[in-house]
C-alpha cells in the first residue's frame, strides 16, 4: 500500500494505482471525459487535472501513479479554472444542438459543463459542417459531434481488436475516420456498436428504425410481430431509472402491446429452436468425422469478423442462423401458415440488444419467407424511445406473459443473453440426448463469468467434450488464431462479438464511464439472466412443449430438409482490409 494525502486527508491505496483510482477508490470525485475504465486511459483531454505539491505543472489524475508522501489537491482554484477553461475549448466548435442529439440529456459532455458551472459559451469558433457518414445499416458517424476523445478508437482497436476506425490528420484538423475516407459499411466494420457504447457524446449511435415501425403499427393492412431477445429483458428498465439489471420481462411484454403490437413473441423460442438445430449438428459431426470445432453462428458481429479475418474456418461455423433469424423465418411461414396469413402482410419487428442486428436482417441470405424475414430491428435504446413517445409510464405496467405458443421457452434459452450460455444451453441438451436421460445437472459453471477467454473439458455420457467460450473479438481473435495453428483442440466453441457477449451489447442502454468505474454492467446484467433462468420451470430447450409441436406439425426432426431450408444458412468471404460489404 501507498501511504499519500488528497486535500490534506491521509489515506492509502494498493501500490501502482493511479491518483484517479486512489481517489474514487477514498470517495473523492474527480471529473474524466475521454478515460474509459480498462478502454481509455490516455490523459488527452485534460479534465481530470490535479494540482500535486512540488510539481511545477498540473497533471492528468488518470495517468499519474500515486506516489508514497504524495499530496494532492483536487479542489483548488487553480484545478477549477483549468477543469473549465479546458471543457470550454472543447465546447467552442462543437455542435450544440443538444436537444435533437441522440444522447441529449445522456452525454457526459453536458453533464461535465453543468458540473463545472458554465452557463455561457466564453469561446464561440465556426463550426465544422462535416457530412454524417450514413451508408452502414447499424451505425452512424456525426463528426461534428466528436470531440477527439479517442475512446471508440480505443475500443475498436484495442478491446476489440478490428481497426475499423482511427485518427487521422493532425492537430487542429484531426478527425475520427475510417482508411482512405471510405464510409463505416466499406471498412472492417463489423457493426458490433461498441464504439457506441464507448462514445461520451453523440458522434456515434445507431441507425434509427423507430419511424418505420410506427409506420407499420398505424398500417391497417399490416400484422406487425414483434420478438424480444434475451438480454433486452434485463435492460429495457434502466431506461426508466430502475436499477442495472432489474428484469422487467413482464412490463416490457406490456409495453410492447400498447404499442399497438398485434402479437409479441419471444426471441427466447428461437433459442430453444437453435439448440435444438444446433446441438444435433455438433452431435452429427461429432460422431460422423464432421469438421470440427463446430462454432456457434449467433452473433452477427462475429460472424462478419469471421468472414473478414478467417476465411480458411468458415466451414466451423454451425449452420445454423441466428435465433432472430429463425424466428423471422418461422412468423413468416410456419406462423403465417397457421394463421391464414400472407407473408407480405406481415410486419416483423426484431428488439435486440445488438446493432450488428440491423446488419443481419439485410444479409441476401436472410429470407426464406421469399420476402425479407425480418423488417425492423429496434435496439433497447429505440425501443424505450418509443415507448417514451408513445407516453407509457413504463414502471406502472402490469406484468404480462408473451403471446402462445412462440413466446414459450425454458431456462436454457434466456441465457443466451450471456457470454457462456449458448455453450451451456447447448450442453444441457447435448447431455441428455446422449445418454437417453434427463439429467439433474443443469448448470455449467465452467462456461459462465466474464473471462476473456474460457477452456474446459466436460464429461458427457463418458466422451471428454473439449470446449471453449470466447466474448469481444478481440478475444475472438485469440481463440481463433490457437484454431488456426491446431495449438488448441476443440469439438466447440462459442463465440460472441460484444465484452460480455449480448448483454453489453452495442444497442443497450448507455452507461455513463463514472458508472462503469464502479459497476461491472456485465455482470450485473448477466446475473438478472442467470435468475431468470433459474425462475423457470423448465431450463432444457428440448423439454419446451411447443418446441415439441413445431417439430411435430412442421420440421419432422432437428436437421431434417424442411429445417434446413428455413433455419440454416451459410457465410462468405469477405476482403480482409474492408472494401465494398
Amino acid at each position: 500500500m501507498v501511504n499519500f494525502k488528497i486535500n490534506g486527508i491521509a489515506m492509502q491505496a494498493p501500490k501502482g494505482s493511479t491518483v484517479l483510482e486512489a481517489a474514487r477508490a477514498n470517495g473523492i470525485k474527480i471529473p474524466t471525459l475521454c478515460y474509459l475504465k480498462d478502454v481509455n486511459a490516455i490523459g488527452a483531454c485534460r479534465v481530470c487535472l490535479v494540482e500535486i505539491k512540488g510539481a511545477r505543472a498540473l497533471a492528468a489524475a488518470c495517468v499519474m501513479p500515486v506516489g508514497e508522501g504524495m499530496e494532492i489537491f483536487t479542489n483548488t482554484d487553480k484545478v477549477r479554472k483549468a477543469r473549465k477553461f479546458v471543457v470550454e475549448l472543447i465546447l467552442a466548435d462543437h455542435d450544440r444542438r443538444c436537444l435533437t442529439c441522440p444522447r441529449n440529456g445522456k452525454c457526459e459532455l453536458q453533464a461535465l459543463a453543468e458540473d463545472l458551472g458554465i452557463d455561457t459559451i466564453t469561446y464561440d469558433m465556426p463550426k465544422k459542417d462535416l457530412p454524417l457518414d450514413l451508408a452502414s445499416p447499424s451505425i452512424v458517424r456525426d463528426p461534428n459531434k466528436c470531440i477527439l476523445c479517442k475512446r471508440c478508437v480505443a475500443m475498436c482497436n484495442e478491446v476489440q481488436k478490428i481497426g475499423a476506425i482511427g485518427i487521422k490528420n493532425r492537430g487542429y484538423k484531426s478527425e475520427v475516420g475510417v482508411p482512405f475516407d471510405h464510409p463505416l459499411s466499406e471498412g472492417k466494420c463489423v457493426n458490433c456498436g461498441q464504439c457506441i457504447q464507448a462514445c461520451p457524446v453523440g458522434a456515434l449511435y445507431e441507425k434509427d428504425s423507430t419511424a418505420k415501425v410506427w409506420d407499420a403499427i398505424n398500417d391497417p393492412t399490416k400484422h406487425v410481430v414483434f420478438q424480444t431477445a434475451p438480454a433486452v429483458r434485463v435492460a429495457l428498465g434502466e431506461e426508466f431509472g430502475m436499477p442495472i439489471g432489474t428484469r422487467v420481462t413482464g412490463k416490457m411484454v406490456a409495453a410492447i402491446r400498447r404499442l399497438g403490437a398485434d402479437k409479441t413473441f419471444d426471441t427466447d423460442f428461437a433459442a430453444d429452436l437453435t439448440i435444438m438445430e444446433e446441438g444435433t449438428e455438433v452431435i452429427n459431426r461429432i460422431k460422423n468425422g464432421g469438421k470440427l470445432p463446430v462454432i456457434t453462428s449467433c452473433s452477427p458481429g462475429w460472424i462478419k469478423f469471421c468472414e473478414h479475418e478467417y476465411h480458411d474456418l468458415l466451414d466451423n461455423l454451425s449452420t445454423c442462423k441466428s435465433p432472430q433469424q429463425m424466428m423471422g423465418a418461422v412468423i413468416k411461414s410456419v406462423y403465417a401458415e397457421q394463421n391464414g396469413l400472407d407473408p407480405k402482410d406481415i410486419f416483423s419487428v426484431s428488439v435486440m440488444p445488438c446493432t450488428a442486428k440491423k446488419f443481419e436482417i439485410g444479409r441476401p441470405e436472410m429470407n426464406s419467407s421469399g420476402d425479407q424475414d425480418i423488417d425492423a430491428v429496434l435496439t433497447t435504446r429505440e425501443l424505450a424511445k418509443m415507448i417514451k413517445q408513445a407516453g407509457i409510464e413504463f414502471t406502472e405496467l402490469p406484468d404480462e406473459d408473451f403471446d402462445q405458443f412462440y413466446g414459450d421457452s425454458t431456462g436454457a434459452a434466456v441465457i443466451f443473453g450471456a457470454t457462456g450460455g449458448v455453450m451451456e444451453a447447448a450442453l444441457r441438451t447435448v447431455a441428455d440426448v446422449l445418454t437417453g436421460q434427463s439429467l439433474e445437472k443443469v448448470e455449467y459453471t465452467d462456461v459462465r463469468g466474464i473471462e476473456g477467454v474460457k477452456e474446459a473439458t466436460v464429461n458427457v455420457a463418458g466422451m471428454e467434450l473439449k470446449i471453449a467460450v470466447a466474448h469481444g473479438t478481440g478475444n475472438a481473435r485469440k481463440l481463433m488464431d490457437k484454431v488456426r495453428s491446431g495449438e488448441n483442440e476443440y469439438h466447440f466453441i462459442e463465440i460472441m462479438a460484444c465484452p460480455g457477449g449480448c448483454v453489453n451489447g452495442g444497442g443497450q442502454p448507455i452507461v455513463p464511464a463514472k458508472v462503469k468505474e464502479l459497476k461491472d454492467v456485465r455482470v450485473l446484467r448477466a446475473k438478472a439472466i442467470y435468475d431468470e433462468d433459474e425462475a423457470k420451470v423448465l431450463r432444457k430447450s428440448h423439454e419446451n412443449p411447443s418446441i415439441k409441436r413445431v417439430y411435430a406439425e412442421y420440421f419432422g426432426e432437428p436437421g431434417s430438409h424442411k429445417a434446413h431450408e428455413l433455419l440454416h444458412t451459410h457465410y462468405v468471404a469477405r476482403p480482409k482490409f474492408g472494401g465494398e460489404q
